[in-house]
């Protein structure tokens, strides 16, 4: 329940306070006095985006502050920032002409998610031509479901979520088909490139032993000829007075001269330890001359080996490692196409098994949806009858859908009425005026808010009433899915696939204009229903019909004046002589028209 809105330079509204109170509280005015302000302000309170030009010109900031009871249910993380002994909860939004917003909840900085969040359990909002869109066929199966129950709609999420699980499979069969189409010729080209590479087995270290291979090849002649050279500086094969020649000399004579000096003998050991190095080496260089000689062709061999790496190179990104790479790649799509076919029966196996799932919540979905029809369209009846409709038929009708099941079950929904008795029923959207839409509009909204005392089966919460939405929220498409989930003022609609799910009726429910098309005797009805549908919580209503207003318990008016640079808005409570005075301009008389007055007083005596 609102208890008090205050709203401070928003569009053409300088400064205004309402306090509103238990039951049918309305709002009247001009056309284009801005009565709808009141639900922008509402929209910016809850969560709603602060769209351009919305702060008052010349002001420095908008203001919206609204103090609302404390709602029965919130969510743990809400309630534990509101603590637990708060009774009331304090909302509050700043918008400057930048745009940039700043809320508040109970005094504490918040985020706009927080108060989307709230919306949806503070009220729930009926814009004018809410009742266009019983005309949609998602709108009425989101009606129907609603009346279900929260157990329907759980089950109506599986069948979105199967139905989704259902369309991915069938997506990945056509890739697995496609697949298959090319898969015999994609696999002799990788059967092709793997067996070249393996049949290769190219390696990095190969590569640069060979390279160092083919240098020493094609200069064997030289290092065969310094080998040699070498070899027999330090040891020539004729003997002679080679390097070791020359050393094992200096050996000898150093050996009878250790023993008569001491300090000779470290000399003679080096000496010694020299003598062998060279013995050593010159053998090693002359059996390295001998290898040198490669055997025939081996050059050749070398430069096709590394001719073939090369191909390779090129054919697979350039380096050794890149072909590896490549390989592996390879063998990996080709086991992938290997196991293409057994994956094509598992997905197939998949889909029959998703099917029959699917099928057998759709059963269930269609089972509660035939048990609930003849109870919502009693409860429409019973209502219609007190909305000047009396002999009106209304009927619920379930319809096949022709492509099997889909994201909300295997049927469609068409409302059917005969407004008149005596006239054949046909679908509301081809038989019922503006008019009838409206109380077609609001019998439904009673039959979901209005509970089992007024003979039906009260839906939880606003799911499944056509249309509710937030407050400046935009209607829905002639093509949008769910437009019938209510919710609150920022809140997106339920979709299809995803209904509102149910809760505690809102303890706020706003009608803006949902009175539209109507008049005479028939707008006292649709009045007394409002009225009645207020007892045990708040409404709130923008209406222009006096026998509307007439049966408020509190009336508020706003109006416009042009006097200034900017024109400006008000909004003023009225009593008294006051709600007389407004009730005969909405009767179209002039302010001293007795007779408009003395109706305007039998409209508020008969109330």
């Amino acid at each position: 329940m609102l208890h008090e809105l205050r709203v401070e330079n928003l569009l053409l509204l300088e400064r205004a306070e309402l306090r509103l109170a238990p039951g049918l509280n309305v709002l009247t005015g001009e056309t284009g006095a801005g009565k709808t302000m009141l639900a922008h302000a509402l929209d910016l309170l809850l969560g709603g985006r602060a769209r351009s030009g919305i702060v008052r010109p010349g002001a420095a900031e908008a203001y919206v502050e609204g103090v609302f009871e404390r709602p029965a249910s919130l969510s743990a993380e809400l309630a534990e920032r509101l603590g637990p002994d708060s009774e009331e909860i304090v909302v509050a939004r700043r918008v400057w002409p930048d745009g940039r917003t700043r809320a508040y909840l109970c005094g504490r900085s918040a985020n706009v998610g927080d108060l989307r969040e709230l919306g949806g359990a503070l009220l729930a909002f009926y814009g004018q031509h809410e009742h266009r869109r019983l005309m949609l066929a998602s709108a009425q199966l989101e009606i129907l479901d609603g009346h279900c129950g929260p157990d329907h709609l759980a089950v109506r999420a599986d069948v979105a979520a199967g139905y989704a699980r259902l369309r991915e499979l069938e997506d990945r069969l056509g890739e697995l088909t496609t697949l298959a189409g090319a898969r015999e010729r994609e696999l002799d080209l990788l059967s092709f490139e793997l067996e070249e590479i393996e049949a290769a087995n190219p390696s990095e270290e190969e590569q640069a032993a060979l390279v160092a291979e083919r240098e020493r090849l094609r200069h064997a002649s030289t290092i065969t000829a310094g080998t040699a050279a070498a070899a027999e500086a330090l040891a020539p094969e004729a003997g002679g007075p080679g390097a070791g020649f020359l050393l094992a000399q200096a050996v000898r004579t150093l050996e009878p001269l250790a023993a008569l000096d001491p300090e000779l003998a470290s000399y003679l050991q080096r000496l010694q330890t020299v003598l062998y190095e060279a013995e050593d080496l010159g053998a090693e260089l002359r059996r390295r001359t001998f290898e040198n000689d490669a055997a025939p062709g081996r050059l050749e061999e070398v430069e096709d080996r590394l001719a073939l790496l090369a191909r390779l190179e090129r054919k697979h990104g350039g380096s050794i490692a890149a072909v590896l790479e490549h390989a592996e790649r390879c063998a990996a799509r080709r086991d992938e196409l290997t196991g293409a076919e057994v994956a094509l029966e598992h997905v197939q196996a998949e889909i029959v098994a998703a099917q029959a799932e699917l099928s057998g919540l759709a059963v269930k979905l269609t089972e509660a949806r035939r048990r609930a029809a003849p109870r919502l369209a009693k409860a429409v009846r019973s209502r219609l009858a007190d909305l000047a409709m009396e002999g009106a038929e209304f009927s619920v009708e379930l319809v096949a859908r022709p492509d099997g099941c889909g994201p909300t079950g295997a049927e469609t929904v068409e409302f059917m009425i005969a407004p008149n008795p005596g006239v054949p029923a046909g679908p509301l959207r081809e038989i019922a005026s503006g008019g009838e839409l409206s109380r077609v509009m609001l019998a439904l909204l009673s039959a979901a808010h209005g509970g089992a005392g007024r003979g039906a089966a009260g839906v939880a919460g606003a799911a499944g009433v056509a249309g509710a939405r937030g407050a400046a929220g935009p209607p829905a498409s002639a093509g949008a899915p769910g437009v019938a989930g209510a919710r609150g003022p920022a809140g997106p609609p339920a979709s299809a696939g995803a209904p509102a799910s149910a809760g505690a009726p809102a303890p706020l429910l706003v009608f803006d204009e949902i009175d539209a098309g109507i008049g005479g005797h028939t707008a006292r009805a649709v009045g007394e229903h409002l009225r009645a549908l207020a007892a045990g919580r708040q409404v709130l209503c923008i209406t222009h019909l006096p026998q509307v207003a007439s049966l408020a318990e509190r009336h508020f008016r706003i109006s416009k004046s042009a006097v200034g640079a900017t024109a400006s808005t008000e909004v003023l409570e009225l009593g008294g002589d006051e709600v007389v005075a407004e009730l005969v301009r909405m009767l179209g008389a002039a302010e001293d028209d007795r007779a408009a007055s003395q109706h305007a007083r039998k409209l508020l005596r008969a109330a």
